[in-house]
This record gives C-alpha cells, sequence and structure tokens, in this order.
C-alpha cells in the first residue's frame, strides 16, 4: 500500500503520462492522431458494450480492467504500429513498463502486472474479446478516415487480412465484418492491393 496521499498521488501522475503516447489512429474527424489513453477508454467502453450485446457471459470487472491495462505498458515503451515489422518484441519492452508502474511506491493494486500479463498472454473469454475489440477500434477509425493512417503509411491490404486473421476462430461474424470492410477500403483506393 502507499505510504502516502504523496506517493498515490505521484502514482497517478505516471499513469497520466499515457495521454502523452500518440497512436496511428486518427481521432474521428481526422484531425489528430488518438493518444493511448483515449484509445484505453474507448476500448473499455466497447468492451462494456459488446460484453452487454453478445450472448456470452462475461466477467465485466474483469474485462474492463483489462481494457484499462492493456495499453500501460507504452507509457515506458511506446506504442508500437499495429503492422510494424518490430510488432512481435512489443510486449516484452512494455512489460517492463508495467513492472515499473507495479512496483511504482504509490501503487495501491496489488495486481496490476498479472491483470497485464493475463491481457497480454491470456485465454480467458474476456480476453479474446478485448483483442478483438482492441483490432476493431483503430481499423473503425482507418474507415472512418477513408484511409488516412493505411495510406500515410503505406499499408496494403493482406497486411489488414493478416493482422485480423484470429478474428475468425473467435467471432466469424465479427471478421466477416473485417474483410467486407477491407474490400470497400481497397476499392475506394484507402488500402494498397
Amino acid at each position: 500500500m502507499p505510504s502516502s496521499i504523496h506517493s498515490i498521488t505521484d502514482f497517478f501522475y505516471a499513469l497520466d503520462e499515457l495521454k502523452l503516447v500518440n497512436r496511428k489512429s486518427y481521432v474521428t474527424g481526422a484531425a489528430r492522431y488518438e493518444n493511448s489513453a483515449e484509445h484505453s477508454w474507448h476500448l473499455a467502453m466497447a468492451c462494456w458494450a459488446m460484453a452487454e450485446y453478445l450472448p456470452y457471459e462475461y466477467n465485466q470487472e474483469k474485462l474492463i480492467k483489462l481494457a484499462l491495462v492493456h495499453d500501460l505498458g507504452e507509457i515506458h515503451a511506446g506504442d508500437t504500429f499495429l503492422y510494424s515489422d518490430k510488432r512481435q518484441d512489443a510486449d516484452e519492452e512494455e512489460r517492463k513498463g508495467v513492472e515499473l508502474l507495479q512496483n511504482h511506491e504509490g501503487n495501491p493494486i496489488h495486481n496490476l502486472l498479472a491483470v497485464w500479463d493475463e491481457q497480454e498472454y491470456g485465454e480467458s473469454e474476456e480476453t479474446k474479446l478485448l483483442k478483438v475489440m482492441d483490432r476493431v477500434l483503430p481499423f473503425l477509425l482507418n474507415v472512418q478516415s477513408e484511409g488516412k493512417a493505411w495510406q500515410e503509411n503505406g499499408i496494403h491490404a493482406h497486411q489488414v487480412e493478416k493482422a485480423h486473421a484470429f478474428i475468425a476462430d473467435i467471432n466469424p461474424d465479427v471478421h466477416a465484418w473485417f474483410k467486407e470492410k477491407i474490400a470497400v477500403a481497397v476499392s475506394k483506393g484507402w488500402l494498397k492491393v
């Protein structure tokens, strides 16, 4: 437990640094990049909404906690673009960042690292939904911005298909929706062939 109100407020400052991490997705309206704190909030809300919508039983408290912690490691490591060839190793640096937060003298959340590990490596139904929604939201922002980030970064349709292929096993309907939207993006020139 934190030793004083000063140490816990220092922990709050450390968490606030997530707002400084920019992603490669544009916010609605395409005026600026989304930051990782905004994405985490959006993900938590989307997961909660989907848990209410889908005909499955989810531990919603667990799901929302997974969403809230899922990008905390980016405070230390920065955001790794989904289509980057460095994506495979991003979890190692991000985990180091979460370890720093776990060990922060002001952190009263005893299982912060365990929750982060669950969202990164776990196989629970909550983790599966989180991973799907973590792909849905930036995809939606790319569709809404007419592929602005895809175009700026030279992204090809096959890269998007590969990054979302795992969804076919978790939710075939959502995967079919992705395939349909990818075809639209190609036809409009938002994604390279």
